[in-house]
């Protein structure tokens, strides 16, 4: 370790703040003592965020979090953590104590996370303020799949054209369908379909980096978002999540039924806007569709993975 930040780390292992750095995978990277024994992490350990979570959620301690189904609440959490570069909120422990938490993000997607303990403010304005932050996630939150609505993917995409990255490229925005959704519902039902949505949901989160956003616009139909992404990258991420959910079987009862997607992809071209981008997703998501279904193409590309349908 270089010498000339012995003094800095000392300061913050000292500080009662507490501070802790994520890198873009969500794993923790750094943590000062206070940080460490509010949620009860060993001195060298480096657990991915969602492991604190669980951990924690399941020993009756560190954050309260007020849920019967943790999977489902880290699915939604998950979804919009780490997504906008500034973000101050305020949580409580199950300790009794109260805690102001700053998120700050580099473009790269690594996280700074400052929290100061609150507690001794008035419970009344706490409460008031914890009440905005819960209204604020719910207007960001689809209700059925608890992942991003359209409002926050539509601000993430904004973003994305205004800000590119370093090497000057704004990145990919890629839309999936699932594919024969309405036929499977008309032989199942919604609530099995319900449930295949949730399903679709709780495994492309994880496999999201930092700066990506993946949110439901509608019916059957997600955005994913993937700023400072050249399409040949796009590609590859969307086919790893392709070959995720050909794998899956979400329904307990029906252990036969599966199902896939379709994804069309565009990269930001000079003067985008959103809806000229969505325009050209949409299109490659249509010649998805009509060359066979449970595939990706990317506009502007005679490319696109073939696969088999099931």
């Amino acid at each position: 370790m270089d010498e000339a930040f012995k003094p800095l780390l000392q300061l913050l292992d000292r500080t009662a703040a507490l501070v802790a750095v994520y890198d873009s995978f969500d794993r923790l990277r750094f943590a000062n003592s206070a940080f460490r024994a509010t949620f009860f992490l060993d001195p060298d350990a480096s657990p991915l965020w969602s492991e604190i979570i669980r951990r924690n959620f399941e020993a009756g301690r560190g954050t309260a979090i007020r849920t019967d189904d943790i999977e489902a609440w880290l699915t939604s959490t998950q979804a919009r953590r780490g997504k906008v570069g500034f973000r101050a909120y305020e949580t409580d422990l199950l300790d009794g104590r109260w805690l102001w938490m700053m998120e700050t993000v580099q473009p790269d997607g690594w996280m700074l996370c400052i929290a100061s303990d609150i507690t001794g403010l008035r419970a009344d304005s706490r409460a008031l303020r914890q009440d905005l932050d819960v209204a604020t996630k719910a207007s960001h939150t689809d209700e059925l799949t608890g992942i991003a609505n359209r409002r926050f993917v539509n601000a993430r995409v904004a973003e994305m054209l205004e800000r590119p990255g370093r090497s000057g490229i704004h990145g990919c925005l890629c839309l999936l369908d699932l594919d024969n959704f309405k036929a499977l519902n008309d032989r199942l039902g919604h609530q099995q379909g319900d449930l295949v949505l949730r399903d679709f949901a709780a495994r492309i989160v994880p496999m999201l980096r930092r700066g990506d956003c993946f949110g439901r616009v509608g019916g059957e139909e997600f955005v994913l978002v993937l700023p400072r992404t050249i399409p040949e990258q796009a590609f590859l991420i969307v086919e790893r999540m392709l070959g995720v959910i050909r794998a899956a079987r979400p329904l307990v009862d029906r252990p036969d039924v599966g199902y896939t997607f379709s994804a069309g992809i565009a990269a930001v071209e000079s003067g985008d806007t959103a809806a000229s981008l969505f325009g050209r997703a949409d299109k490659a998501l249509y010649a998805a569709k009509m060359s066979g279904r449970n595939r990706i193409h990317s506009f502007g590309s005679e490319t696109a993975l073939t696969a088999t349908a099931m």
